[in-house]
């Protein structure tokens, strides 16, 4: 939710999540744009019908996708069941592009060498990959709030990537997450919100700290997020907030990492227990899922015998 309160999408422009999972953030940009006063009948035709687009590679995921979407009352969700990385950036034209991004693209996966041929920055990295192709399709002055591994930062594999990302659009945030934001991510994350177009010149940074741990059965809430919210608004420094100018940036380096220098925040560390608790959560969820798909297969075709 605090994602898109930042990327602020609008009614009339196209809203895009290429790993788009269980269709989490189309659902929450729905519910944020149905909250907006004075809808005229064309805006709810527009909202309705060419709002929302997402592709999913996996098969379960693209039908909970669908289902989620139909259930938030999307009445045409726009989900493509196919892989994303094997679409040849260069084969991108200007009418293939969104106004706006939101995305949490799978961690830790290797990409073999053919499906690296799509992009101009090889790399093996799944999430890498991912963020290539959501700035190549997003349109000029779009913007994006996508969900990515800390180590993007600073690896000195990612350095190319860094690198067009500075020099192709306008990196104004980065969200430090504590660990244990993103159920199932499994690593520290940052959330990295840019406008496709102007350089990047400042770059404000926000150390996220909820002051406790978080899981599965205790996850950030509205409140965690409100002075985040308020500070990048304008850009505001405070014990937990600073920016960095480009101009300071190593270029030789292109490090973006979080570096408070008013020395930053406690990290607090899960506990092994924690990870354990969080993981049997996730596999029971995982069989309810599957349990409830199963059960509606089964009435289906009850109903067409």
């Amino acid at each position: 939710r605090a994602m898109v309160r930042v990327v602020h999408p609008k009614i009339g422009e196209t809203i895009y999540d290429g790993a788009v999972g269980s269709a989490g953030f189309l659902c929450e940009a729905f519910d944020y744009l149905r909250a907006k006063p004075h809808l005229t009948t064309r805006d709810l035709k527009t909202w309705q019908e060419s709002t929302f687009y997402g592709i999913e590679k996996k098969s379960l995921a693209y039908v909970i996708a669908i289902m989620n979407m139909i259930l938030h009352g999307i009445e045409t969700p726009n989900i493509v069941h196919a892989n994303t990385l094997s679409f040849n950036l260069a084969d991108v034209q200007d009418k293939d592009r969104y106004d706006v991004i939101l995305a949490n693209p799978p961690f830790g996966g290797k990409e073999r060498k053919e499906v690296q041929q799509n992009f101009p920055i090889k790399t093996g990295e799944t999430a890498f990959l991912f963020l290539q192709h959501f700035i190549k399709m997003l349109k000029a002055g779009g913007r994006a709030g996508v969900v990515i591994k800390n180590t993007f930062l600073s690896n000195s594999d990612a350095k190319s990537l860094r690198k067009l990302l500075l020099e192709s659009c306008n990196l104004h945030t980065v969200l430090d997450c504590p660990s244990g934001t993103f159920q199932g991510a499994g690593v520290k994350t940052v959330v990295l919100f840019f406008e496709k177009g102007a350089p990047t010149r400042k770059t404000w940074y926000y150390q996220l700290d909820p002051g406790r741990s978080l899981g599965k059965t205790n996850p950030l809430n509205d409140a965690d997020l409100a002075e985040f919210i308020e500070l990048q608004k304008t850009f505001a420094d405070s014990p937990k907030s600073w920016s960095v100018a480009a101009a300071s940036i190593d270029p030789a380096t292109f490090d973006l990492s979080v570096k408070n220098p008013d020395g930053g925040v406690a990290v607090v560390h899960r506990s092994p227990q924690d990870i354990m608790d969080e993981i049997a959560a996730l596999d029971a969820e995982s069989g309810e899922v599957l349990g409830n798909i199963r059960r509606s297969l089964s009435a289906a075709d009850g109903a067409l015998l």
